[in-house]
């Protein structure tokens, strides 16, 4: 139990979620990933820490968009134990940086590696079970894996 606190100890440490001021933190805040709007981020500010799931859409109405939320909202504690950062933009008007370098056309889902590459892009929204899927056959995933059950055992 005491090796499961510290993982989430160091993840909400390295998500920056810890209050500076000591205040208390919610629990949700600590064991689900954070949720970004992709004009506050870049995705070098994940690099090598955090798996970003960026999902587009042309506007937040687009039912396939609110599918997709509601579906990573299902399993939240899959994507946190994974490393994953959720990312939304919903406005093609303005182009983020995000926007540019995916250059998505309507509804888009994409994985970014922790290595900054992209993974996997879908034009309609993707459960949690196949998402996590595709993340656990990532070679850095496979060895995060592999780490810690070495880290269990010793």
């Amino acid at each position: 139990m005491k090796r499961a606190i510290t993982f989430v100890i160091a993840g909400f440490f390295a998500t920056g979620l810890w209050a500076a001021d000591g205040a208390s933190t919610d629990v949700e805040e600590i064991t689900n990933p954070p949720k970004y709007d992709a004009f506050e981020v870049n995705l070098a500010d994940f690099l090598w820490e955090k798996r970003p799931v960026v999902v587009f859409a042309d506007t937040a109405a687009d039912p396939r968009f609110t599918k997709q939320l509601e579906l990573l909202d299902a399993r939240l504690d899959a994507l946190a134990d994974r490393d994953v950062v959720i990312i939304t933009d919903t406005d093609p008007g303005e182009l983020s940086e995000l926007r540019r370098k995916l250059r998505p056309r309507g509804f888009m889902l994409a994985l970014v590696g922790k290595d900054g590459q992209v993974k996997l892009r879908k034009p309609a929204p993707w459960d949690v079970r196949e998402l996590t899927r595709v993340i656990d056959k990532m070679p850095l995933r496979q060895q995060e894996l592999r780490d810690r059950r070495a880290g269990a055992g010793g």
